[in-house]
């Protein structure tokens, strides 16, 4: 990919989340004609959940997919020239490099070059940048700092951009890894290296554009008939075609997906992905800039091609969101299935049942959450019928109980268990998952100057041989 280029960018959205579909993204390898293409597979509580699995064993926390997502991308990535950027390293990008390294010496490609960005991971540093003055502010509780949580830190990673993104790219590399990469840089950091642009030197349309496309992309299939308004009208969304992007160096773009894929790509599919998770469009906050979506424009230039333009961005933020796992107490949980007659009324006796015989045990509930699923579970109350329907032929009790010990939460699984016998007739109860921990989420930010984002590229064969060395 020329740093130099001024036809337009082809970008590829490949997964969305761990455990996204594949086949959708190699078909888009195979025959998109891309430039780079995406693999964002991180949650906000990936990283942490991740960073305990590294604990317990130092070639973990990293996707365990990473390479059986890999032994599928890259002989297509490789014969059609496509970059891949993935964040697929979570807690451990450099196992995660090593995984794709094998892969593609097992597959005879050991001059594959290889990019690994590290320095996200603040987990050992958040005690040194306290002592510095700082204050790791809860963005949502406004708690001062995590004085009360300082010994259940699991981990702490800072959402990077795409600097290490251009700069492993700068270096040669054909494929891309990183930890808490922001989901957009992994399109913003392989547009603005084919346009030879930064995040601090570029315009407010060329940031604007970069980011904005990024955003569209980073969750797979959204923009191009999943989890949307448009279920409807999707055709054939079994074979989903994951959108591209073909971005023009005036900053604007057309979202499509490959003539005759399924899917849809439409007006409001392009716009239901640009707000979500989307507080102010005035001021979306990135690593790499603010982004104003108020001004973008969609346009249908015909059937699966929208015109998006409009795009504009401020320049970087001074701060990076931190995301602060903590462990948070256990759950214990449970499902009861109760049948007609009278479902209604058995599903109030076993809620009864189960408070009951907590307090009865002496166990300290912090939390506990009953759902009606089929009935009630997303609309709480404010659904339909929540409150006056009786006449349901059946109903699925959820219970899921939230304790300070692993014995209290124990009890409380084991009491849901119970209901096979002590419930009402007909009460079916399913083997429920065993006790888990809580890790919790304390959202907050660190001054950029605190982050030190490091590159290194190597060849898979190095790679290789710096692992068995």
């Amino acid at each position: 990919m020329s740093s130099t280029a001024t036809n337009p960018c082809r970008l590829g959205a490949g997964t969305g989340y761990w455990g996204d579909m594949v086949d959708p993204a190699l078909e888009l390898l195979e025959h998109g004609e891309l430039d780079a293409m995406g693999f964002d597979l991180l949650a906000e509580l990936s990283v942490a959940a991740l960073q305990r699995a590294r604990l317990r064993n130092p070639e973990k926390g990293h996707i365990p997919d990473t390479a059986g997502i890999f032994a599928q991308c890259l002989p297509p990535a490789r014969r059609n020239g496509v970059t891949i950027v993935t964040n697929a390293g979570g807690a451990n990008p450099q196992a995660a490099a090593r995984a794709i390294a094998g892969v593609a010496c097992e597959q005879g490609d050991a001059e594959l070059r290889l990019g690994v960005i590290e320095g996200d991971d603040l987990t050992e540093r958040l005690d040194a940048i306290r002592r510095s003055g700082w204050r790791f502010t809860n963005m949502d509780t406004g708690e001062e700092d995590v004085d009360s949580i300082a010994d259940q830190i699991v981990a702490a990673h800072a959402y990077l951009g795409c600097d290490g993104v251009i700069e492993a790219l700068g270096g040669g590399a054909d494929v891309v890894v990183g930890g808490r990469l922001a989901d957009s840089a992994l399109y913003s950091g392989p547009l603005m290296h084919h346009y030879g642009w930064t995040p601090q030197s570029c315009t407010d349309a060329q940031r604007g554009a970069a980011l904005t496309v990024g955003h569209l992309l980073e969750c797979g299939g959204a923009s191009s008939g999943g989890m949307t308004s448009q279920w409807r009208e999707s055709e054939e969304p079994w074979r989903i075609g994951y959108p591209l992007a073909e971005v023009a160096d005036d900053g604007s773009a057309v979202i499509t997906k490959l003539p005759g894929s399924g899917g849809i790509v439409n007006e409001w599919t392009i716009k239901e992905q640009m707000l979500y998770e989307v507080h102010d469009p005035r001021d979306y906050r990135l690593p790499d800039g603010v982004v104003d979506l108020s001004g973008v424009t969609v346009t249908e230039l015909e059937k699966n091609r929208m015109l998006v333009a409009g795009m504009s961005a401020g320049p970087p933020p001074e701060l990076l969101k931190v995301q602060i796992g903590y462990e948070d107490g256990f759950i214990g949980e449970g499902r009861v299935l109760l049948p007609w007659p009278d479902a209604f009324e058995k599903a109030e006796w076993c809620e009864r049942f189960v408070r009951r015989r907590l307090e009865y045990l002496n166990v300290n509930v912090r939390e506990i959450q009953l759902d009606h699923v089929g009935r009630n579970t997303l609309a709480g109350p404010s659904a339909p019928g929540a409150t006056g329907d009786r006449d349901i032929n059946e109903i699925e009790l959820r219970v899921a109980v939230r304790t300070d010990t692993r014995a209290e939460a124990e009890l409380a699984r084991r009491t849901i268990v119970h209901l096979a016998t002590a419930g009402p007739v007909g009460t079916a109860v399913n083997l429920p998952p065993p006790v888990r921990k809580v890790i919790a989420l304390w959202p907050t930010l660190v001054p950029r100057d605190q982050v030190d984002v490091r590159v290194a590229v190597l060849r898979a064969d190095e790679v290789v041989s710096h692992a068995r060395a």
